[in-house]
């Protein structure tokens, strides 16, 4: 009898474990319109303008992991540069911030991904808080993506309206 209570207590955690949420980020990077989009398990989303590899040092394409997190680096590849709040995900590539914000929206760097210091500083933050996906997709060099960069659209990088969660809305149904 103890062993069959002990058998369904089990399997009754193994089918309850999946309901609970797993919060992490989901780092989103299209290399064709020079963004990032960044999911929060708490709910916030934000879109950013990054630099991506420039020609002849491609960005890698898939879905990655956090390998390491620093608060500082310095590239010994490239002159010493600093690269404040960088996530490896993929060898020598990270996601870091960048002094050259002017470059921000254009393939620009020699590999990796490079986004303003304060958006380094808020995403690091998250990652170290709650684990991330990083996916990465795209071309940098399509037909497309030159002519989405020679569009000087305003909105391109308006940030997406916060859609409520159930919790949010909870609290306060009327949005006031």
């Amino acid at each position: 009898m103890g062993t069959l209570l002990t058998r369904l207590l089990t399997l009754a955690l193994l089918i309850a474990a999946p309901s609970y949420a797993y919060a992490h980020v989901e780092i989103n990077i299209d290399l064709t319109s020079q963004t990032m989009t960044v999911h929060s398990g708490s709910g916030e989303t934000y879109v950013w303008p990054i630099s991506s590899g420039k020609a002849g040092y491609a960005t890698p394409r898939g879905v990655f992991r956090p390998r390491a997190l620093y608060a500082m680096v310095h590239s010994a590849k490239y002159g010493n540069a600093p690269m404040p709040h960088s996530i490896f995900f993929h060898g020598q590539y990270a996601i870091h911030g960048t002094t050259a914000v002017g470059n921000l929206g254009r393939p620009a760097s020699h590999g990796c991904i490079r986004i303003s210091p304060a958006n380094a500083a808020t995403l690091f933050a998250m990652v170290q808080r709650q684990g991330a996906e990083i996916r990465i997709v795209g071309s940098p060099f399509s037909d497309i993506a030159r002519s989405e960069r020679r569009s000087g659209s305003a909105l391109g990088f308006a940030p997406i309206r916060h859609t409520r969660t159930l919790k949010e809305w909870a609290r306060d149904p009327l949005g006031l």
